[in-house]
């Protein structure tokens, strides 16, 4: 089967639209570091990133690491603002993270394993930068939430470190003059305990009082103090502020004596032209996709089965799973991850079969589907792959697309531009192994919310449960799944953002599989991708 009809002039003006958002994104984002000099090294195996300008010579080195669930991409602006501004940037995938292939072992919360070895790597990666031919010796520290507790305590054991910048801080072992000339930068949307807790480390040289936005002690004697909210942004997002960025290089500048240009790093609405491109781009792509059906395939329920199918799971999979054992993967929550999907789609598909026998579809409009298929749409009438009315070749083509489109078009800017997302060899076989939680999910959720007969609003609201799911599981067991408070924003993005194409390839095809399939391979993906791995 082909798709309907021929691409409409606005699909062809926005396809135009789309095409040049991206292309002018992708130039703007390779300006910034089109004259700079980016090379690539490994320490050990800790793969790490030298940015520098040409022309720079007996420069002070920034080594900057990046939080939890991060890489060094995430880095980024960071690295190059500081590189554009004289300075030597050295980025780094800690262990566990990104490409960097070794394991952490341990808790992540116990500063004798797991952190006193991002310690000792952190001082490794120092060691590499202040050795660097145009390195004058000095050398700063900059690390984000995780990595903020890792610099503040190897500025506090190595004095001869400069300056060191915590972002996003929760760290108990500074004090009033070490680590020396600490910068402590903080969201102004991010929770209110990392404002308290920059405000408690700059009371320590104060004695109380200290109020963000001003600085307290002397550069010179290395006790200079300084609390700075980044206004509008949250604990990802003070990584992209200019706030943060300004703060970052005019600390660089007072600890080391020095001036610049003030560049700063301007890629925020870069990487939204960019993404906001690719996502209105799959809309006329999707017309390109052949039909795999008649008439619209789905469960095509009515509102009182909607929320039952939808809630009930959202209620169940937190309780299920609250003393459910989660070590049976390497990648850290990812495990917790998997079961929450597979959990989840199960009780769905259970509430499904259920609703099927006791015959809760919404009937098919007679003007949707021709005289002798009325009533075929009805639940209790699951498509059978074998049925005429269903193309078999037709779905494994446009969900071929669609995977294609999500995973190559979204993964190569975002490896390049933001996080790792090409995955290394010992991460390949936890693709698969999360998508036997993906998979369930987002089949059973995109065949609840289509169909002929379904309702307006059921694709957001069977999304709202399952954030809700989330958080509700955070709350039963805050100290195993903290982190997940960090991620559901980005989760909520992915669900607007993929959720859109999901629909339109719905539309495009008549059949919720292609776009379930490109969601859950992409969920899978970044999930495998991005949590660190640990043996616990």
């Amino acid at each position: 089967m082909s798709g309907r009809g021929r691409a409409t002039p606005a699909r062809i003006v926005v396809a135009i639209a789309a095409v040049i958002a991206i292309v002018a994104a992708l130039w703007q984002l390779h300006r910034a570091t089109g004259d700079l000099i980016v090379s690539h090294a490994s320490v050990g195996q800790t793969p790490v990133t030298v940015v520098r300008q040409p022309s720079v010579t007996r420069a002070p080195v920034v080594v900057i690491a990046h939080g939890f669930a991060g890489s060094q991409q995430l880095m980024q602006p960071f690295a190059q603002t500081l590189a554009r501004n004289g300075y030597i940037a050295v980025t780094f995938d800690c262990t566990g993270h990104g490409r960097n292939p070794v394991t952490m072992v341990g808790d992540v919360d116990e500063p004798t394993k797991i952190t006193g070895v991002l310690v000792d790597e952190l001082g490794r990666v120092t060691d590499y930068a202040r050795a660097l031919p145009q390195s004058d010796g000095r050398a700063a520290v900059l690390g984000h939430s995780m990595a903020s507790d890792i610099v503040v305590r190897y500025g506090v054991a190595h004095p001869d470190v400069d300056a060191t910048i915590a972002v996003s801080v929760f760290s108990k072992v500074a004090t009033a003059t070490s680590p020396r000339n600490l910068l402590v930068i903080v969201g102004a949307l991010e929770p209110e305990m990392l404002i308290d807790e920059g405000l408690r480390i700059v009371n320590l040289s104060t004695g109380g009082g200290a109020v963000a936005g001003r600085t307290y002690g002397e550069f010179k004697a290395g006790t200079a103090r300084r609390l700075a909210l980044s206004s509008g942004v949250e604990h990802i997002g003070v990584l992209y502020s200019q706030d943060s960025m300004r703060e970052a290089l005019q600390w660089m500048n007072e600890s080391f004596g020095r001036q610049s240009s003030g560049w700063i790093d301007r890629r925020p609405i870069w990487l939204a032209l960019l993404f906001g491109g690719l996502i209105a781009l799959a809309w006329p792509l999707s017309k390109l996709l052949p039909q795999a059906a008649q008439v619209p395939m789905g469960a095509s329920l009515t509102w009182r089965p909607l929320l039952i199918a939808a809630i009930v799971p959202a209620v169940l999979t937190p309780l299920i799973l609250w003393k459910a054992p989660t070590d049976f993967l390497i990648i850290l929550l990812g495990d917790y991850l998997t079961l929450h999907f597979l959990v989840y789609g199960a009780l769905t598909a259970a509430i499904l079969l259920l609703i099927r026998w006791r015959g809760g579809a919404a009937p098919t409009h007679a003007h949707a589907v021709p005289h002798h298929q009325r009533g075929l749409e009805r639940l209790d009438s699951l498509p059978d792959p074998a049925h005429p009315r269903v193309s078999n070749a037709a779905l494994a083509i446009a969900a071929a697309a669609a995977i294609g489109y999500n995973i190559i078009g979204f993964g190569l800017p975002l490896d390049t531009y933001a996080f790792s997302f090409m995955p290394i060899e010992p991460r390949l076989h936890l693709i698969a192994a999360v998508a036997c939680g993906t998979v369930p999910y987002f089949l059973t959720a995109e065949w609840m919310a289509h169909g002929a007969g379904g309702r307006r609003g059921a694709y957001a609201l069977a999304k709202f449960c399952f954030l809700a799911s989330l958080a509700a599981a955070v709350a039963l067991n805050l100290h195993k799944l903290f982190f997940l408070i960090i991620i559901v924003p980005a989760i909520l993005l992915l669900f607007i953002a993929f959720g859109l194409i999901s629909n339109w390839t719905y539309k495009a095809t008549n059949h919720p599989l292609p776009g379930a399939l490109a969601n859950a391979i992409l969920f899978a993906w970044a999930i495998a991708v991005t949590f660190p791995m640990v043996i616990r």
